[in-house]
C-alpha cells in the first residue's frame, strides 16, 4: 500500500501512536530534525495532518501560515486551548480530540485527589517514611464527612466525578454557562455563588480565554476558611498568585493541584506548603487510558483521509 498523506509530528508521542501513523502515513517527526524552522520550510507545503500534543505548543495562525495544505489537527487529550480553533474554522481546517476515553480516569484521579488533599495522605506517608511514627501519632486530618461539594463545570468528566461522589453521601452542586435540565443537583448562576454554597470546590472546566483565571481572589474568599480546591482542568483556570496567598494566610484550608499555570515549573511557594497536594498533571496518565487516546488520534486521521468524516471533530471547515 502507498503511504499518503504526509502527517506532521511536533513533538513525540507514544512509540504505539508513531508506529500506527508510520504505517499508514508518510510520518514527519518534527522533534528529530536539527533544525525545524529550515524543515518547515522545505516540507510544510506538503503536509495535510498534524498529530498534536500538548508539548507541540501553540497550533496557530503562524504554524498554519507554513502548513498552507493542512486539512486537520489530530489534538492528543480533550483539551485543546492551545490550538486556535477559531482561526483552523476560518482556514477550513478540521480540529479533533480525544474525549469519553479519558473521562472516568481523570474523575478517578479528581476522587484520589480529594481524599488525599482531606486526610493528607501523602504527607501521612510521608511520616511513616522519614521514621517520625515511634515519635507519636499522626496528626488528625480534615474529613469528607459533613462536606458540601461544588463542581466547576459540569461537563462529561464533572457528571463521572459526580457518580462517584454520590457514593460519598454529600449534596453536590454546580456551575456552568447554563443550568442543565436533566440535572437534579443545585445549579448557581455564577463561581462565586457556588463556592459560596460549598466548602469543596472541584474545577473541571476547559482552559482558554473563556474560563482564565475564572477562580479567583473573590472565589477562593467565598470558599472560605474550611474550604479546599480541587483543580483537574488546566492551570489556567486558577490565579496561582490568588491560590497562594489565600493558602499562605489561611482564606482556604488547602488544595489539591493537578495542574498549574507555567508546567512544568510549580511555584517554590505551592511545592513548600503543608496543606497541598500536587501531583505532575497525570489525570489521564495511565497507560490504558493514553492507549486508548493515541488510538483515537490515529483514527481521527484516517477516518479524514479515507472519508472526510473525522469520529470527534470539535470545529468543521468552513
Amino acid at each position: 500500500m502507498t503511504k499518503t498523506p504526509d502527517i506532521l509530528m511536533p513533538a513525540p508521542m507514544a512509540p504505539a501512536v508513531i508506529a500506527a501513523l508510520d504505517d499508514r502515513f508518510v510520518l514527519h517527526r518534527l522533534w528529530e530534525q536539527p533544525d525545524s524552522d529550515a524543515y518547515l520550510e522545505s516540507h510544510g507545503p506538503i503536509i495535510r495532518g498534524l498529530a498534536a500534543s500538548t508539548l507541540a505548543g501553540a497550533i496557530d495562525g503562524a504554524l498554519f501560515d507554513r502548513l498552507p495544505a493542512l486539512e486537520i489537527v489530530a489534538n492528543f487529550g480533550v483539551g485543546y486551548d492551545k490550538i486556535d480553533a477559531a482561526e483552523a474554522a476560518v482556514r477550513g481546517i478540521v480540529v479533533t480530540n480525544t474525549p469519553g476515553v479519558l473521562d472516568d480516569e481523570v474523575a478517578d484521579l479528581a476522587m484520589g485527589l480529594l481524599l488525599a488533599t482531606l486526610r493528607r495522605l501523602p504527607q501521612a506517608d510521608r511520616y511513616v517514611r522519614d521514621g517520625l511514627w515511634p515519635t507519636g501519632p499522626f496528626p488528625l486530618s480534615p474529613t469528607l464527612r459533613g462536606r458540601r461539594i461544588g463542581i466547576l463545570g459540569l461537563g462529561a468528566i464533572g457528571k463521572a466525578v459526580a457518580r462517584r461522589l454520590t457514593g460519598f453521601d454529600v449534596p453536590i452542586a454546580y456551575h456552568g454557562r447554563s443550568r442543565q435540565p436533566d440535572v437534579d443537583y443545585d445549579y448557581h448562576a455564577t463561581p462565586v455563588a457556588l463556592a459560596t454554597a460549598c466548602d469543596v470546590l472541584i474545577a473541571i472546566v476547559p482552559g482558554g480565554a473563556a474560563t482564565k483565571r475564572l477562580v479567583d481572589a473573590e472565589v477562593l474568599a467565598a470558599l472560605g476558611p474550611s474550604g479546599v480546591l480541587i483543580n483537574v482542568s488546566r492551570g489556567s483556570v486558577v490565579d496561582e498568585g490568588a491560590l497562594v496567598a489565600a493558602l499562605q494566610t489561611g482564606a482556604i484550608l488547602g488544595a489539591g493541584l493537578d495542574v498549574f499555570e507555567d508546567e512544568p515549573h510549580v511555584p517554590e511557594a505551592l511545592r513548600v506548603m503543608e496543606n497541598v497536594v500536587l501531583l505532575p498533571h497525570v489525570g489521564s496518565a495511565s497507560q490504558h487510558t493514553r492507549a486508548a487516546m493515541g488510538k483515537l488520534v490515529v483514527d481521527n486521521l484516517i477516518a479524514w483521509f479515507d472519508d472526510g468524516r473525522p469520529i470527534t471533530p470539535v470545529t468543521t471547515p468552513g
